[in-house]
């Protein structure tokens, strides 16, 4: 069954309010106040960030979701603030549409994960192929990831995660009532 949208007024104290970088200091602050928040049902999580680290951003939306698996009765709402950025539509992917708001005009942001490595190939053949398809392996690995994350991203919405992936490598940038008319979030508050 779908929620009906929440008025404006639901959102009036949230239990948990996150800015700045996704990174561990994010992490720490969102566990304190996560926790302080575990007695309540009804949990709003209101965010802005120009990103971060995306496995912070996943780890933060692992706990959002194993609390809700635990405690199905509890419900966990994002609310985006002014920009959500690479790592945190990567976090908002891991609530359920019917529970992310955006405030007017503010944008999301979605781009492919990114790497910075050299790899030098030095020494024995046998030890630079398996130390090139280490690199390619990890390559691969992270895709996975990314795509899993676009996935939640877009359940529910009419996005293909084909667009998604097409868009992503020039950074998607998406204003929220467009985010509202593809289905990516609830409502813009």
């Amino acid at each position: 069954m779908h929620p009906q949208p929440l008025p404006a007024s639901a959102f009036t104290a949230p239990a948990i309010l996150l800015s700045g970088p996704v990174d561990q200091g994010m992490y720490k602050d969102f566990r304190r106040q996560f926790d302080a928040a575990a007695g309540e049902d009804f949990v709003v999580v209101e965010v802005s960030t120009l990103g971060g680290d995306p496995e912070v951003a996943r780890m933060m939306g692992e706990d959002i979701r194993f609390a809700g698996a635990v405690a199905p009765h509890r419900r966990f709402v994002f609310l985006g603030k002014a920009v959500i950025y690479s790592a945190g539509t990567t976090f908002m992917s891991f609530f359920a549409r019917a529970n992310r708001y955006l405030t007017p005009g503010t944008r999301l942001m979605i781009h492919e994960r990114k790497i910075s490595k050299t790899l030098t190939l030095e020494g024995p053949l046998t030890t630079c192929i398996a130390t090139a398809t280490a690199a390619l392996h990890e390559l691969e690995c992270s895709i996975e990831i990314q795509n899993e994350g676009f996935a939640n991203l877009i359940a529910g919405s009419s996005v293909a995660l084909d667009e998604v992936i097409a868009r992503a490598p020039s950074n998607w940038y998406i204003e929220a009532e467009e985010a509202r008319r593809l289905g990516l979030i609830e409502a813009v508050i």
